[in-house]
């Protein structure tokens, strides 16, 4: 259950998030170190939102794959 509803707060966010790119035409520009780059809200919002929403999901996936080793060597007699 808990799962469905994070699935389901994690897709209306992003439903929001969307909803607000798609209402909003301007034009911004994007100073990355090198370059610069004008792009639409919309697609800017898009990008990084889609960028948040991976890098969240790499930490979690990789906090859940070091928790077993943690509790192996914690549990390791000295």
């Amino acid at each position: 259950m808990k799962l469905y509803l994070t699935i389901f707060i994690v897709l209306f966010l992003l439903l929001i998030a969307f909803m607000f790119g798609s209402q909003n035409d301007q034009l911004i520009t994007i100073n990355y170190i090198i370059a610069k780059t004008d792009m639409p809200v919309a697609m800017a919002v898009s990008i990084f939102t889609a960028i948040g929403f991976f890098l969240g999901l790499f930490t979690v996936l990789l906090l859940k794959l070091v928790k077993p080793f943690a509790r192996k060597k914690a549990s390791e007699p000295k």
